[in-house]
């Protein structure tokens, strides 16, 4: 598909958009809201009935109702929202934060599962697949040349614990078919990306959602960290939409003292919940500072925000995201469930960080678009908060609710103004897709190669940056690159590092330049 590029930094925006709408969910146990008469409920179940045994055509009563459902939903608030049985699955089961399976990143190059990286230990691993590997058989079901979606992929290669599959696989480096039986496992889907050193003193832990396992992998990293010298910690929340609120709490409950306000919910029948800071936090007295941007939200901003307003730390990046709602999940009989607002949130000052949403899901979602108009991502004065929505913190400090929790150290964007799609494109999919390619063609060039004389070799050339501005055009994306040339260079390098090496050498490139980490050690 090919889209002007004009229009591209608000098509990869809207979707980042899009996607903290859905995914910055707050857990709350279920409840059962159904025995109360309703004329209305009545109505609707007689219209169904009604269809069902009258209409002339054959009708498909669940997508009506599906539909119905949404339209609803669609009246409340963006963050009021059904999932269909076909992404309730997927969506609790990134949450629990592992799965059963045979532990491999793929994705579907041309018409074969082509694997990324097998999990490292992971079943696979163990086995000895490879990355290059194309899986073509998964016991006698063939999975090539068919353009099967991914939830079928997922079935074919998922089963129950300690249970066997039999995968043939295509290696293409030594052109020949290889058969693994593989014993599935418990893989992780980690929420904590990097828990690193960014110097002798100072910690660094990158957190991607929260999650049910979210503060044991912190308190993992952070007690790791401490061992290794860290008397300072950077929490990097960007791109993070949310998650469990519960999980967000225990994190910031290792940085507050005793007795100190980590966030209140206030119901529709003005029950207040407070939740305070224990004393049995690890990390109380040393500095904090937390990243924030515009793609940190929910669970996210409950803990930015309880650093803020308690004076506790520093918040360094651009204005978060605004969710400042509570969601509780119901659970359909189907497999769908809906997740219905139940309450709104407040920092401890007091404040709702909340966006406006009054004028329509549309209008709330292009919210977005305008931080690309008003300058709002390269300049801190253009950033909008309401004045009437003035707190203060223990020490005096203004902090503004209504939209977000704004930074007490603004970090422009990398790119220069006009060239946003570039930074969403590199943090995008698309990078690993072009980077497997590359590496596809012949692995061999970095074969058992140090990881010193690796970045030697891939930063003295500028063959794969010119050969990613071709392969854009080529897609259709016609965005040029040599304005932020060095930014595009050092994604590339920390992508090549992610699929040949680890994760770990990953994040020691990419924030080796990183804007905010340069602030934070300024």
């Amino acid at each position: 598909m090919k889209i002007k590029v004009n229009f591209f930094p608000i098509y990869i925006f809207a979707a980042l958009a899009f996607g903290v709408v859905l995914g910055g969910w707050l857990n709350f146990p279920a409840q059962n809201y159904f025995l109360v008469k309703n004329n209305s409920k009545s109505k609707l179940n007689k219209l169904m009935d009604f269809i069902d045994n009258e209409y002339v055509d054959d009708v498909k009563s669940d997508s009506i109702v599906n539909l119905t459902i949404d339209n609803i939903l669609a009246q409340l608030d963006p963050h009021s929202v059904y999932i269909p049985p076909s992404e309730q699955a997927e969506v609790a089961e990134n949450m629990k934060g592992d799965f059963v399976g045979i532990g491999v990143n793929f994705y579907m190059y041309k018409d074969s599962l082509a694997i990324i990286k097998p999990v490292e230990n992971g079943p696979s691993e163990k086995a000895g697949i490879k990355a290059g590997d194309r899986i073509l058989y998964a016991d006698k079901t063939k999975l090539f040349g068919r353009k099967l979606p991914n939830d079928s992929l997922f079935f074919k290669l998922k089963g129950a614990e300690g249970s066997e599959i039999l995968v043939t696989v295509y290696r293409k480096s030594e052109n020949k078919k290889i058969k693994f039986k593989i014993k599935r496992g418990v893989v992780p889907i980690k929420s904590v990306d990097a828990a690193v050193l960014l110097n002798p003193i100072t910690g660094y832990i990158k957190i991607n959602r929260f999650a049910e396992t979210t503060y044991d992998e912190f308190k993992t990293g952070l007690t790791k960290l401490k061992k290794q010298g860290a008397k300072s910690l950077v929490i990097d929340l960007r791109d993070n939409g949310g998650g469990y609120m519960e999980q967000a709490i225990a994190i910031a409950d290792e940085l507050l003292k005793d007795k100190q306000l980590i966030v209140f919910t206030k119901n529709k029948n003005g029950t207040v919940e407070k939740t305070f800071a224990t004393e049995s936090g690890s990390f109380e007295s040393e500095k904090v500072v937390v990243l924030i941007n515009e793609n940190s939200a929910s669970a996210s901003e409950i803990l930015a925000g309880a650093i803020q307003d308690n004076d506790r730390g520093t918040i360094v990046g651009r204005r978060s995201f605004g969710k400042g709602l509570v969601q509780r999940e119901m659970d359909f009989d189907d497999g769908s469930a809906v997740r219905l607002t139940v309450a709104r949130y407040y920092t401890p000052t007091g404040r709702s960080i909340q966006k406006p949403y009054s004028k329509g899901i549309e209008a709330y979602s292009k919210e977005f678009d305008s931080r690309f108009t008003n300058g709002e991502l390269y300049h801190k004065d253009s950033i909008k908060t309401p004045t009437t929505s003035k707190f203060k913190t223990p020490k005096g400090r203004i902090v503004y609710g209504g939209g977000g929790i704004v930074p007490d150290v603004f970090v422009s964007l990398e790119v220069g103004y006009g060239n946003e799609h570039t930074a969403y494109l590199l943090e995008s999919g698309f990078m690993g897709h072009f980077v497997f390619e590359q590496l596809d063609r012949d692995r061999t060039i970095f074969e058992g190669m140090p990881f010193e004389q690796f970045k030697t070799k891939i930063d003295g050339t500028d063959m794969y940056f010119d050969t990613l501005q071709k392969y854009l055009f080529k897609n259709g994306l016609n965005m040029k690159l040599d304005k932020n040339k060095a930014l595009v260079k050092r994604y590339l390098s920390a992508e090549f590092a992610r699929q040949l090496y680890n994760e770990g050498k990953y994040y020691e490139i990419v924030l080796k330049d990183d804007a905010m980490i340069k602030a934070v050690l300024k």
